[in-house]
């Protein structure tokens, strides 16, 4: 399941939804984004997150896609939130469900730094010192660099 909302979420309804749909499921991995109050700048008060609808969602798809080629995985969530969001809201939710937790654990990272990196998404950060877009993070692109070496 791919969703993209303005609306916030529950990782406790996402992850029943999750480890109900499959008896052969050993373990259930989540990793959840929030807002935090720095990030280039020092003073974050809120962020505005855009996306390219249609073309965010395939290139989501594609990434659950990718990682389902590498490991066992029972079934994935990915739901990623849009608009306006402050300090200590949840972004994005991804869950992976295999049957051991090796492969969710890993499967886990593989979707999130790929969709740090190749999902067509765009951060306005909202800082006392004004507002800004975030650029791309080499940290990022580092995480993703691991994936092709393996």
């Amino acid at each position: 399941m791919i969703t993209i909302q303005y609306e916030p979420f529950d990782i406790g309804v996402l992850y029943r939804s999750l480890s109900n749909s499959c008896h052969s499921t050993g373990a259930v991995v989540s990793f959840v984004g929030r807002v935090r109050d720095f990030n280039e700048s020092p003073e974050v008060t809120a962020l505005t997150l855009e996306h390219y609808p249609g073309m965010t969602e395939r290139a989501l798809e594609e990434v659950v896609e990718r990682a389902r080629q590498r490991w066992q995985i029972n079934d994935a969530i990915v739901v990623h939130r849009i608009g306006y969001m402050t300090p200590g809201d949840d972004i994005v939710a991804v869950l992976v469900s295999t049957a051991h937790r090796h492969a969710a654990f890993e499967a886990c990272a593989f979707i999130m730094d790929f969709l740090k990196t190749s999902a067509p998404f765009w951060k306005k950060e909202h800082t006392t010192q004004g507002d800004y877009w975030v650029s791309e993070r080499e940290s990022d692109l580092a995480s993703l660099k691991r994936w092709e070496q393996q």
